[in-house]
């Protein structure tokens, strides 16, 4: 009988030992995917809001040019033709910065599409702005068309990076 009692506290011996040595390895791995969902979430926290930053940089852009293309009726309403062409770049540019700004905000699958597309027109329409240094309407106006195309190249280069 004291054999079978020698033979189970070795039994129990290692038994203790294996659970033991595995245990340790256990612990050691839960952090490192913790680290990894830690990593991830702050990624993802970060493209959103570089999303966010760049709709609501379209949203602006489109109501600023909403508001010109008004102003370049009453120009226009006024026989001041020159502002024709304004009036025409700044209607199509509000249209594309409003489809941009949902689109992105949703982080659709053609928000580089819909970016590229809207920093080209944000780009046009702030040089046909620009072409009217005293009006403040157009000042403005092309001020956020240059904020716009900036935040578009940004998020870009961003996702073109990911």
């Amino acid at each position: 009988m004291t054999r079978f009692k020698l033979a189970g506290t070795w039994m129990v011996a290692l038994a203790l030992l294996a659970v033991l040595s595995f245990a340790p390895t256990a612990r050691t791995a839960e952090p490192k995917r913790e680290d990894a969902k830690v990593a991830a979430k702050a990624d993802h926290s970060e493209h959103d809001a570089m999303l966010a930053a760049c709709a609501k940089a379209c949203s602006d852009c489109q109501r600023a040019c909403d508001m010109c293309t008004t102003h370049c009726g009453h120009m226009l309403a006024e026989g001041k033709k020159e502002h024709a062409a304004a009036l025409a770049t700044c209607q199509d540019c509000a249209t594309c910065c409003a489809a941009a700004s949902q689109i992105v905000a949703r982080g659709g699958p053609f928000s580089q599409a819909i970016c590229s597309a809207c920093a080209d027109c944000c780009m046009k329409c702030a040089k046909e702005c620009e072409k009217f240094p005293e009006d403040k309407h157009m000042k403005m106006c092309g001020e956020e068309c240059r904020k716009c195309e900036k935040s578009c190249v940004e998020m870009l280069k961003q996702t073109a990076s990911k």
